[in-house]
């Protein structure tokens, strides 16, 4: 590897050049890790989970040392009102993030089925698809009544 700045050679990833100093990167190695979106919502749904459950001890907590008594500063009950409300917010995330937890399992298994979908080996060795199941056929759009339409007219001013 050669220095950017002073162009001396022999030098390796990682450390500092050892003629002007310069810090010299491993540039095979990418520089951000992907994420996974799967992770940010795994990561999303610990969180929320653990902030619905402090804000429900803490509103609790507040509820029983403060609210009621005669000495209770009303800052006290807006700070239960917030907890209460920080709650009901993070529950609203937690159950959508099980949403999105439930849609990418739905997900990867419906890739795996199509990735596991039966291929023929014609005569020639070359791989087919095996033979169409038309039970759970969709019915036709709207585009392809359309189309079918534009086809007929075209046949009939040919």
């Amino acid at each position: 590897m050669f220095c950017p700045k002073c162009g001396n050679s022999d030098q390796l990833p990682e450390t500092y050049c050892r003629q002007c100093g310069t810090f010299l990167p491993d540039l095979s190695k990418p520089l951000v890790s992907i994420t996974k979106p799967e992770q940010h919502v795994n990561a999303n749904l610990v969180l929320g989970s653990m902030t619905v459950v402090t804000c429900v001890t803490l509103a609790i907590l507040l509820y029983v040392f403060f609210i009621g008594l005669p000495e209770s500063p009303p800052v006290i009950y807006v700070m239960f009102g917030l907890l209460l409300a920080m709650a009901a917010w993070h529950v609203q995330t937690v159950w959508r993030s099980v949403l999105l937890r439930k849609h990418f399992r739905e997900n990867k298994k419906r890739k795996e089925s199509f990735a596991s979908e039966p291929v023929i080996e014609s005569g020639e060795g070359k791989p087919q698809l095996a033979e169409a199941n038309f039970e759970s056929f969709p019915a036709a759009s709207v585009t392809d009544r359309t189309t079918r339409q534009l086809a007929s007219e075209k046949l009939k001013s040919s």
